[in-house]
C-alpha cells in the first residue's frame, strides 16, 4: 500500500511539472545562448550634460516625494549616496554606513563634536569631503559630520553644501538648486 501511495505521489509531481512545461520552449544550453546572444551597442560613457539656466549655471530640479521630502543622489568619492535634503542640518550628515561606503573612516576618538539632533545630543566626527557632486553641480571641500553607527539611517544633505550654491528655489513641489 505504501509503494502505491509513493508511486501515485511521484506520478502527480511529474504530471504537474509536465503541464507547467507545456508551451514553453526548452531552456537553451550555454552553447545555444552564446550563439544567439545579442551584442548591445556600446553605451556612451559620457554623462548627460547638466541642465543650465539662462546664465549658464548648472541647475538640478528635485521633485518632492509623497511625504513632501526632497531626495537626491549625491556622488561622493565616485560612490552614489542617496540623501535627504535638510535645510535644518548645519552640515552634510553621513551615516556611519554611508561614510564607510565612500571611504571615510573616522577613528573612535574623532567622535567628539556635540551635535543636537531630534533625539538629543550625540557626538559626531567632523570630516572634509574633497568633492560632492549632485548631477552637474560640484562643490569642493565640503564640511561633513559622520554620525556614530546606528544613530542615523541615511545621509542628510545639509547647509554646508546648500549654502555654497548660487541659489535655491522652492515652488509647486519642486526644489531647484543652482550652482
Amino acid at each position: 500500500m505504501l509503494k502505491i501511495a509513493a508511486t501515485a505521489a511521484f506520478i502527480v509531481l511529474v504530471s504537474v511539472f509536465a503541464v507547467k512545461s507545456v508551451g514553453r520552449p526548452p531552456a537553451p544550453t550555454a552553447a545555444v545562448a552564446a550563439q544567439t546572444a545579442v551584442t548591445p551597442e556600446p553605451a556612451s560613457t559620457a554623462p548627460a550634460p547638466p541642465a543650465r539656466n539662462a546664465q549658464g549655471r548648472a541647475t538640478v530640479t528635485l521633485a518632492a516625494d509623497a511625504r513632501g521630502h526632497f531626495v537626491a543622489n549625491l556622488q561622493i568619492n565616485n560612490i552614489i549616496v542617496r540623501t535627504l535634503v535638510d535645510t535644518g542640518a548645519s552640515a552634510v550628515a553621513l551615516s556611519a554606513e554611508d561614510a564607510r561606503r565612500v571611504g571615510v573612516f573616522p577613528a573612535g576618538a574623532d567622535f567628539r563634536i556635540p551635535v543636537n539632533t531630534a533625539n538629543g545630543v550625540i557626538r559626531a566626527a567632523q570630516v572634509r569631503l574633497p568633492e560632492v557632486r549632485l548631477n552637474g553641480i560640484v562643490v569642493r571641500d565640503v564640511e561633513a559630520m559622520v554620525m556614530p553607527p546606528g544613530r542615523l539611517t541615511g545621509t542628510l544633505l545639509g547647509m554646508s553644501f546648500l549654502r555654497r550654491l548660487g541659489g535655491m528655489e522652492f515652488a509647486q513641489g519642486r526644489l531647484v538648486l543652482t550652482q
